[in-house]
């Protein structure tokens, strides 16, 4: 991971950190794609859950000197996106989450194992 997303990455891990979101997956997708280097993802056990976590990562970011490009989704809060250029953060609710399976369109490695079990 290239230095400068490293304190970006670490504000919003402490921001989840604080705000007890679930299952917080740390992706670094440099390599697959030029829209950004990091993609983080986290649940929330409900949507208002959701949209506070997105509103405390927004609020540690512009504390450490980052100012996010946009927050989407915060209307429904069943999938918040928060782009901070390098690193763009979703946190979804679990069902939302299981049925995008972000993690397994960017984590290569999972998507890998993935096609072998469906091949086995």
């Amino acid at each position: 991971m290239a230095a400068k997303q490293q304190p970006v990455v670490s504000v919003v891990e402490n921001a989840l950190d604080e705000m007890k979101a679930i299952n917080v997956k740390v992706l670094a997708v440099n390599k697959l794609t030029d829209i950004t280097d990091t993609m983080i993802i986290a649940s929330g056990n409900s949507d208002r859950h959701v949209r506070s976590i997105a509103d405390r990562v927004v609020e540690h970011a512009k504390k450490a000197g980052f100012r996010p490009m946009g927050v989407e989704g915060e209307r429904d809060g069943e999938w918040v996106l928060v782009d901070l250029q390098d690193v763009i953060v979703h946190i979804m609710l679990p069902k939302v989450r299981e049925f995008y399976r972000l993690e397994s369109l960017w984590d290569v490695s999972a998507a890998r194992r993935e096609a072998a079990e469906q091949s086995a």
